[in-house]
């Protein structure tokens, strides 16, 4: 064995047997446990690389804090570059090179000159060279002490409320978080920030992407960065930029602090991840770690032509999934956020891109087979994104198989056509009730569908309604990115206004929204900062602003208490009744004596019509939801009762009268009402007494009020 370094190197973290020139000595290791992995003697170091193949090696370096190197050969087995290192421990720098040929027309890109980070890294740190996109890896220990939070939350999806936020974000501006932790791991653990979430109801908080991820150079270009994080270069490294601490092994650390406080709180955590690519970007940007490892192996590559890539997301460098080192990477990723971190499910990016095999998106895919067979895997939460781009068969919404959810795109445009008074009611009836038009085929349920009205891509729930085209210029691409239809409407006037009319539209038409959200069968998710009336001034693709334009306004005022406590109660009434947490599609079909388990009503309170189903002036619909039909059983098997829940959705600008329907001696009280600022019951003599079957109610217009009435007889 030869070392290529050519000096003992001060600094680094070795004490072990050393060559007579001074290096470490690098044992054989185990390849089955890729990276960087500690034990009691030292640190096993392992890393797959196609490099052997092609007559070339991999070397491991170990790096000092002020860059200095030392270079150690490996051992290689099956491909997998290996050695042990005795008294090498957490904290040590490290990276690898791979001496190979550099033959793009083959798409083969070894350079030895570039430092490559690991691909199993638990931590990564900015290297010496203070270069933006230039990390190196860092061994981490083991080791923290989980104390209660061995068993995870597991609540059912028909029981889950999902808020969708942005780790620094929600905390980086809260005045009750400390300074040195805002806009942190340890920040959104704080007390403050968790009280919030408590306070609103939710039950899982889904966080924007966490793995470790760089800016791409047209940002820095730029003088900006990517804020949300679809960029990422290491799947198993919580991001560096969001530890409070600066310390690469504390940036383990501190992600499981803040998931144990969320669990205590009795929250669970999903991550959003980005397996589709990484961040080394398209065919001309420079290799960072996978691409000098093995770009022919990681990489979907143009057979007729591998030097460019198959691209399916849209960022040049699309995963391939057709092959089995891919597939264990994420494997190996996801089990190892749940078992050494506690998460308690993922939503996949462009999820779709995933299950490509040969070309097209097959349901019986390896990648779905896997995560079904994993005893790990097929116990946690799996949120698709059930498209990618630029393939004839990019669209997957209701194609995933069994055991996965799915966010429902058709859900949110449903929603905001009929709020701004061009969608059909009959559209709105599927969306209202689980999209079974979409997921029934699959013989999945209503919880397949996670519905949502905005989320982090497009325009915030205020925005929505104050803005009906994108402001986008801040983003540097001339206002043409992001979607230029995003079903909004400004009511008047386009931006901000003093005008307490348009002012009073726009805050009814949120809570509208809201509230049909929150009604509707499926597994809502909010997006965070809505409860507040965030903005972002129009601008509807605010990936690469890190600034207050997506940063959560936490100052105080009456308008921001309201939402919050209208959310509140929105979310108190949809857990708060089993008749809106169905775990099997409603039918409408009749039942002798009773009530079946959906009826539909015009604005008049007579059963809904073949024609008015069809009328496009129509922008009324109201549906009765029977107690006594919920589905769903108690811990002892027996039937689990509700209330009978009367649902009233008045789109229209002018108000309607309902004869209020419903089962003989119903009396009805009304749980939610969108025309009061806090969604509590409103008349206009400030007092809303019940509903008895047969009164006449007024609904006013635009506007949705949810009622319950109590089991006869």
């Amino acid at each position: 064995m030869t070392v290529t370094a050519s000096g003992p190197v001060p600094g680094l973290v070795h004490n072990g047997p050393m060559t007579p020139s001074g290096h470490p000595i690098a044992q054989p290791g185990d390849p089955q446990r890729l990276g960087a992995r500690t034990d009691d003697e030292g640190t096993n170091f392992a890393v797959y690389s196609s490099v052997g193949a092609h007559g070339g090696d991999v070397s491991l370096v170990l790096v000092d804090a002020g860059g200095r190197e030392t270079e150690v050969p490996l051992y290689v087995e099956a491909d997998v570059w290996h050695a042990h290192l005795p008294e090498v421990g957490p904290g040590q720098r490290y990276g690898f090179r791979a001496r190979g040929p550099h033959d793009p027309s083959r798409g083969l890109l070894f350079d030895p000159t570039v430092l490559l980070l690991d691909p199993y890294a638990r931590a990564m740190e900015p290297a010496a060279s203070g270069a933006p996109r230039a990390l190196v890896s860092v061994v981490v220990g083991g080791g923290f002490d989980w104390g209660d939070d061995d068993a995870p939350p597991r609540r059912p999806w028909a029981d889950t409320v999902v808020y969708e936020t942005h780790v620094k974000g929600i905390s980086v501006a809260h005045p009750g978080v400390p300074v040195p932790l805002r806009g942190t791991f340890a920040g959104l653990a704080q007390p403050a920030v968790i009280e919030h979430l408590v306070g609103l109801g939710v039950t899982a908080v889904e966080l924007m992407p966490v793995q470790q991820f760089l800016t791409e150079p047209f940002l820095l270009d730029r003088h900006l960065t990517n804020y949300w994080g679809y960029s990422t270069i290491g799947f198993f490294a919580p991001h560096g930029g969001f530890s409070s601490s600066g310390s690469a092994g504390q940036q383990v650390r501190e992600f499981q602090a803040m998931v144990a406080a969320l669990h205590a709180a009795g929250l669970e955590v999903i991550l959003d991840v980005v397996y589709n690519h990484t961040a080394e970007g398209g065919p001309s940007a420079p290799a960072l770690s996978f691409r000098g490892l093995a770009n022919d192996v990681y990489y979907r590559l143009d057979p007729l032509d591998p030097s460019r890539y198959i691209d399916t997301t849209g960022t040049g460098n699309s995963l391939d999934t057709d092959r089995p080192e891919p597939l264990r990477l994420m494997l190996d990723s996801l089990r190892y956020w749940v078992t050494e971190m506690h998460v308690d499910g993922f939503r996949f990016d462009l999820a779709a891109a995933l299950a490509r095999e040969h070309g097209f998106v097959d349901r019986l895919s390896a990648f779905f087979d896997l995560l079904y067979q994993d005893p790990v895997l097929n116990k946690v939460k799996l949120i698709a994104e059930p498209w990618d781009v630029g393939a004839p068969d990019s669209y997957q919404v209701g194609r995933f198989p069994a055991g996965w959810a799915e966010w429902n795109d058709r859900f949110r445009d449903g929603v905001r056509d009929f709020w701004r008074g061009r969608g059909s009611v009959a559209e709105l009836a599927y969306r209202l009730t689980g999209s079974s038009d979409i997921y029934g085929w699959s013989r999945r349920g209503p919880d397949a569908s996670v519905n949502f009205v905005v989320a982090h891509d497009g325009k915030t729930l205020a925005d929505l309604v104050a803005y009906e085209g994108k402001h986008n210029l801040a983003n540097g691409e001339g206002n043409a990115d992001g979607t230029s239809d995003d079903r909004a409407a400004n009511y008047g006037v386009e931006g901000p206004t003093d005008d307490p009319a348009i002012l009073a539209v726009r805050r009814r038409q949120q809570r509208n929204m809201l509230a049909t959200l929150l009604v509707s069968q499926g597994v809502a998710m909010l997006g965070g900062g809505d409860e507040m009336g965030r903005t972002q001034g129009g601008n509807n693709n605010a990936y690469c602003q890190d600034n207050p334009t997506s940063w959560y306004d936490w100052t105080p005022s009456d308008e921001a208490t309201a939402l919050t406590a209208f959310v509140s109660r929105a979310v108190g009434v949809q857990l708060g009744h089993p008749a809106l947490r169905r775990r099997t599609f409603l039918t409408g079909m009749p039942v002798p004596g009773g009530l079946p388990d959906v009826t539909w009503y015009d604005r008049a309170g007579d059963p809904m019509t073949a024609e008015r189903w069809q009328d496009p002036a129509n922008h009324f619909l109201a549906l009765l939801l029977a107690g006594d039909r919920t589905d769903r059983v108690d811990d002892d098997g027996c039937p689990e009762h509700d209330d009978d829940v009367l649902v009233i959705l008045n789109a229209s600008t002018e108000p309607a009268d309902l004869v209020v329907p419903g089962r003989a001696g119903a009396v009805y009280t009304v749980v939610l009402d969108t025309r009061s600022p806090d969604g509590s019951p409103w008349s206009p003599s400030g007092e809303l007494g019940p509903l008895p079957l047969g009164s006449v109610h007024r609904v006013d217009a635009r506007s949705v009020v949810v009622a319950t009435a109590p089991l006869v007889g």
